[in-house]
């Protein structure tokens, strides 16, 4: 459940626009074939996707359109920092595995600030599809969506790149590391 207000200024949201701006027409090859009007438009009909846009790139995520779903006629944003987002790291996976650590407890749980944020956490599939744009995740790495599966086990996943190549890896999930962070997903 969010805690913040969830509304920004008018000097924030344009700042916001702005940058998004800019980051998206340096950024084309994520999102051939989009037009910036059309996801201007958009975000300023979604007060609440603009604050959350806003929150990615206060915690250091640098979001940016990576796809149009023409089905359900959204713009897909991803957190598009070189390293795992800055304001999103020693955190463990989720408030289970928050909840459960006695001591040395950190401050939150990955899964737990994306949803006070309002977005989601990227998924293995869609980390390798970031992978895909650019090069990531070199000297941090990134808590992604676990399976159930792997959860209801106590573990969970990350993944990074190293050697040129992107690597997927498991940890219990209320271990923590300065080094590892969460990267976001938002729909508009």
């Amino acid at each position: 459940m969010r805690k913040q207000e969830t509304k920004l200024s008018s000097e924030q949201r344009a700042e916001l626009l702005d940058l998004l701006k800019i980051r998206f027409e340096k950024n084309s090859h994520r999102h051939p074939g989009l037009e910036w009007d059309r996801v201007q438009e958009k975000l300023e009909k979604n007060a609440d996707k603009l604050w959350s846009l806003y929150e990615m790139e206060r915690t250091g995520g640098e979001p940016d359109v990576v796809s149009g779903d023409q089905q359900t006629d959204e713009i897909i944003f991803y957190d598009c920092s070189a390293e795992s987002p800055s304001g999103r790291r020693n955190v463990c996976y989720d408030r289970e595995a928050l909840e459960s650590r006695k001591a040395n407890k950190p401050e939150n749980s990955a899964m737990g600030m994306a949803e006070d944020m309002g977005i989601e956490m990227l998924t293995e599939e869609q980390y390798r599809q970031l992978q895909a744009f650019g090069i990531f995740d070199i000297k941090t790495s990134s808590w992604v969506r676990t399976p159930d599966k792997i959860r209801k086990l106590g573990g969970a996943i990350f993944c990074d790149r190293r050697y040129d190549t992107v690597f997927m890896y498991h940890n219990g999930a209320e271990s923590y590391y300065g080094s590892r962070g969460f990267r976001g997903a938002l729909r508009v």
